[in-house]
């Protein structure tokens, strides 16, 4: 198991958010987290990753458990070199260029030189078909390009496992097909994922497990196959069929 949260828990200032999350990632799942606005998914996620605290909880993470109200901060910092994010609304650094972008967390955040931390930004925007824009700010690079250049980062540090909220919910259709096609060619290659997402066509074809929450609670959990197919709770039902 890579990844293990039991009785997650999280409340903002007078409103519980998040009521007991359990949750499992094997190495190479793709988990798919869906269900209405407002049910906790993104503050799921960003306590996954430390961008928020979480009020209780139990998180193992590659065989080692740690108590989430009270984890330490260099216990923070290890695990998050082990993990990738990326942003609904790309969250690139404004004031520099695509390459700098990916560059930046591995010179800074890992001590990496600079010229094989330049190589590995190369290779990435090669890959995503951007090595024409690796001098362009973020402001000069479409929606499209900007999450490209924001899933480069993500894999820039080889992570274990990477949180993905929302990737394409700022993209035009176009754009979340290109951004999609990303997605799965990365589920294909293995990369461990949880992704939280409204588009249920991603979901039902590339994750192998699918949550489905509602009001800071899970409803149901499962293979996409059972959730999709043959789901056990009416309310997963009847989100569904809403959005069929």
């Amino acid at each position: 198991m890579l990844l293990s949260v039991e009785n997650l828990r999280k409340t903002f200032p007078g409103t519980p958010v998040l009521h007991g999350i359990d949750l499992k990632v094997e190495k190479g799942d793709v988990v798919a987290i869906i269900g209405p606005s407002g049910s906790g998914k993104t503050t799921l996620l960003r306590c996954l990753n430390f961008l928020e605290k979480a009020d209780g909880g139990r998180l193992t993470f590659a065989g080692e458990m740690f108590d989430l109200a009270k984890i330490s901060r260099n216990n923070v910092l290890r695990i998050r070199k082990r993990t990738g994010f990326v942003f609904q609304n790309y969250n690139l650094f404004l004031n520099k260029t695509a390459l700098e972008n990916i560059t930046e967390g591995l010179i800074v955040g890992r001590g990496i030189k600079k010229e094989l931390a330049q190589a590995k930004a190369h290779e990435l925007l090669a890959r995503f078909s951007l090595t024409h824009r690796e001098n362009a700010y973020p402001s000069e690079l479409s929606g499209g390009q900007q999450q490209r250049v924001a899933i480069a980062r993500a894999l820039a540090g080889d992570p274990d496992i990477i949180y993905f909220d929302e990737p394409t919910s700022a993209l035009d259709p176009e754009l979340t097909r290109d951004v999609l096609s990303i997605l799965k060619e990365l589920a294909q290659q293995g990369l461990t994922m949880v992704v939280v997402t409204h588009e249920l066509s991603f979901a039902k074809g590339v994750a192998n497990k699918v949550v489905f929450m509602e009001a800071g609670h899970v409803v149901e959990a499962g293979d996409a196959q059972t959730i999709f197919g043959n789901p056990k709770e009416l309310r997963t039902k009847e989100f569904l069929e809403t959005l069929a």
